[in-house]
């Protein structure tokens, strides 16, 4: 897990959005990471038609229904992870901020 030291803990990984299914209401990331046994897990990448198109330059991955599965870092180019990162970042779907209360 050191690898995650390499860069990418800087980036922003987590902003609130609604999901399009309305029975899944609530908040939901942008982006998001999961280390898991077998493999990482990292959600949001493919989300938007710039980021899927930028998917096969990552390296060695394959894809769930709403994840990219990478087995290390090592075997993706963590310049094109950013990359796919600042895309998924740059959705449109902020939640508005509460209004205050008087």
């Amino acid at each position: 897990m050191g690898s995650i030291d390499r860069g990418l803990r800087q980036l922003p990984l987590r902003v609130a959005r609604e999901p399009a299914h309305p029975r899944t209401r609530g908040d939901w990331p942008k982006t998001g990471f999961s280390p898991r046994k077998a493999q990482l897990s990292i959600y949001g990448l493919k989300d938007l038609p710039e980021g899927a198109a930028l998917l096969p330059r990552l390296g060695a991955y394959t894809e769930g229904a709403g994840c990219v599965y990478v087995k290390k870092l090592d075997d993706i180019d963590l310049g094109v992870l950013r990359r796919l990162v600042a895309i998924a970042w740059s959705r449109g779907d902020d939640p508005a901020p509460a209004a205050a209360s008087e």
